[in-house]
C-alpha cells in the first residue's frame, strides 16, 4: 500500500513542473552559492568520521579487557605514547578509573566527559550526560545556523528561502533524536563483555553516525533546493496573478506578430514592384506543382497512400470540426 501512494506521489512532483508549463533552467547563482557552502560542510563531516580525527580509545588502544587493572592499563598506554609519557587526559582518566561504573561511563560518554567534568560522579550517571549535552547540541546547532544561512533568502534568494521551515524542523528532530538515542543508552549492557571484542564503543560508534548523518541531511537538503531551483520538482505553481500576467503577455506577443504581419501584407500589397513579384511568384508555383503532379510517379504514389494509408473521411471530418471552431468559436462540431 505504502509503495504505490510513494510512487504515485514522485510521479507527480517530477510532473508538477510540466503541469504548469515551466521548463527546466540553469541553477540560479545564489542557489549554487548556498549548495557549495553544503558541500562543504558534508566533506568536513566526513572526513571528521576518519580514525585520525577520532577521540582516542584507551581500550581499544591497548588492546585491553574493560575489567584491566588501572595501572597496567595505563603502563600499556603509557608505552604507546610518546616519550613515555600520558597526556592530561590520561592523567585525569587514570584517576577517574576506580570502579567498574566509571569505565562503562566512558564507553558511553567518550574521553572528554569523563576526564573533564568537575561535578560528576560514577554514582550519578545523569551528571555525565548534563555536562555532555552542550557539547552535544553544539554540532547540532552549528548545523542549523549553516542550515538557515543557506536557506536565507539573502544568500539563497527566494528559491532557497522556500526550503527554510523544511530544513530547520529536520535538524531540529535530528538534534532530539541524537539527545535521545544518547541519554536511553543503557552503559550497564557492556558489563558482561569478557573479552575486548564484545564490548560496544558506543560513544565512537554514535560519533561516527552522528556526523554521518549531519551530512547526509545536509546533502539531502542540497539535493532537494537543486531540483526546485532548477524546476525539476517541488515547484510552487504560480500564482492566478502570476498566470493571468503571463498569458497577458503571450496575447501580447501573438497581437504584435499578427500587426508585423498585417503591416507587411498592406506593405506588399500597395507597392506594385513587391505586388508583381509575389504575383509571379504564386503563379510560378501553381505551375511548379501541377507539372509535379502529372508525374506518373508521384500520382501512384498519391493514390496509394489515398487508398491505403490515409482515412480520407477522418481527415475530412477533422477539417470540418477545426474550420467550425475558427469560423464560430464556442460552437459545437
Amino acid at each position: 500500500m505504502l509503495l504505490p501512494k510513494a510512487l504515485n506521489y514522485y510521479r507527480n512532483v517530477r510532473n508538477a513542473p510540466r503541469a504548469y508549463g515551466l521548463k527546466v533552467r540553469p541553477l540560479p547563482a545564489a542557489v549554487s552559492r548556498a549548495l557549495a557552502i553544503l558541500f562543504i560542510v558534508a566533506v568536513v563531516y566526513l572526513l571528521c568520521t576518519l580514525p585520525v580525527f577520532s577521540p582516542d580509545n584507551v581500550f581499544a588502544t591497548t588492546q585491553s579487557r574493560l575489567q584491566i587493572p588501572v595501572d597496567v592499563l595505563f603502563t600499556r598506554l603509557a608505552s604507546l605514547r610518546p616519550n613515555g609519557a600520558l597526556t592530561p587526559t590520561d592523567a585525569a582518566l587514570r584517576v577517574r578509573f576506580i570502579n567498574l561504573e566509571s569505565r562503562l561511563l566512558y564507553l558511553q560518554f567518550g574521553p572528554g566527559v569523563l576526564a573533564h567534568c568537575p561535578f560528576c560522579t560514577a554514582d550519578n550517571p545523569q551528571s555525565y550526560l548534563l555536562y555532555a549535552l552542550p557539547g552535544l547540541a553544539a554540532l547540532h546547532l552549528f548545523n542549523l545556523v549553516v542550515l538557515a544561512l543557506v536557506t536565507s533568502q539573502l544568500l539563497a534568494g527566494r528559491e532557497g528561502a522556500s526550503w527554510r521551515t523544511t530544513v530547520m524542523i529536520g535538524g531540529a528532530a535530528l538534534a532530539m533524536l541524537d539527545v535521545y538515542l544518547v541519554a536511553g543508552y543503557n552503559h550497564q549492557l557492556n558489563s558482561r563483555a569478557l573479552r575486548l571484542p564484545e564490548l560496544d564503543f558506543f560513544y565512537w560508534k554514535a560519533r561516527v553516525w552522528r556526523l554521518v548523518f549531519l551530512a547526509s541531511l545536509d546533502a539531502g537538503i542540497g539535493w532537494l533546493m537543486y531540483l526546485s531551483a532548477t524546476n525539476r520538482a517541488f515547484v510552487n505553481p504560480p500564482t492566478a496573478a502570476e498566470r493571468v500576467d503571463a498569458a497577458v503577455r503571450n496575447l501580447a506577443g501573438v497581437k504584435g506578430k499578427i500587426n508585423a504581419l498585417g503591416v507587411i501584407k498592406n506593405t506588399v500589397i500597395r507597392d506594385e514592384e513587391l505586388r508583381t513579384r509575389g504575383t509571379a511568384y504564386w503563379s510560378h508555383e501553381v505551375r511548379l506543382m501541377r507539372d509535379v503532379m502529372e508525374d506518373r510517379d508521384v500520382i501512384e504514389g498519391v493514390n496509394d497512400a489515398l487508398q491505403n494509408r490515409i482515412d480520407i473521411t477522418t481527415i475530412t471530418r477533422d477539417a470540418e470540426m477545426y474550420a467550425q471552431s475558427v469560423l464560430r468559436p464556442g460552437a459545437g462540431p
